[in-house]
């Protein structure tokens, strides 16, 4: 099934209630889905969109681009494939709370299974811990960023691959994320069989 949007910003339109929010932006119908922490972070509250106004998120999207998940970075982002998002979409002044982000991760786990992209790349540890728990059978509470940065994490019908926080990047993270994402196109990275030879019709019926 694909999603219908007439928007790549908020496509699912949805409403978190708080102000100012930032929604996610993308392609609806996304390969690959980068998972932020909050707007604080990341960025994005001026111009409502994940991963922008901030050096981190602006160091981010010239790695996407360079592995060729972004067609330019910029506000917004070119996107092609990708889904922009953020695990608390709501702005807080400094760190938000705990309860702040359970009433907010049933929307986030929401528009994550509507996008249902092959692979899902969070940002930091918090959204690393977050995606751990939902989409693979690994413990959350074994997370070493520094180990885990852009490496393969096999989830439940997902490919995982965390990113260390950008601003932690030494050149070498940035190089080694950029070549892990390069290198994950080159193969058959969706994974899909065709079920479709055992129907009637003999349609194409992918499942991952």
């Amino acid at each position: 099934m694909k999603n219908v949007a007439e928007s790549l910003s908020n496509p699912f339109g949805f409403d978190p209630g708080c102000d100012p929010f930032v929604p996610g932006y993308g392609d609806a119908n996304a390969h690959f889905h980068v998972v932020g922490d909050h707007p604080g972070v990341h960025g994005g509250v001026d111009s409502g969109i994940p991963f922008t106004e901030s050096e981190s998120g602006e160091r981010l999207q010239r790695a996407l681009v360079d592995a060729g998940l972004l067609d330019a970075a910029g506000t917004p982002p070119e996107v092609d494939k990708t889904y922009l998002s953020y695990l608390h979409m709501c702005g807080a002044d400094g760190t938000p709370s705990q309860a702040s982000y359970d009433d907010l991760e049933p929307l986030f786990d929401s528009e994550f299974r509507a996008i249902t992209a092959h692979v899902i790349l969070p940002v930091g540890e918090r959204a690393t811990r977050h995606v751990f728990s939902v989409a693979t059978a690994r413990s959350s509470d074994d997370v070493d960023m520094d180990d885990l940065h852009a490496t393969e994490v096999m989830g439940s019908g997902w490919l995982v691959y965390p990113i260390k926080e950008p601003m932690m990047w030494t050149d070498e993270d940035e190089t080694a994320l950029v070549d892990a994402l390069v290198a994950l196109q080159e193969t058959d990275y969706r994974r899909e069989a065709d079920l479709g030879r055992f129907g009637p019709t003999g349609e194409s019926y992918l499942v991952r």
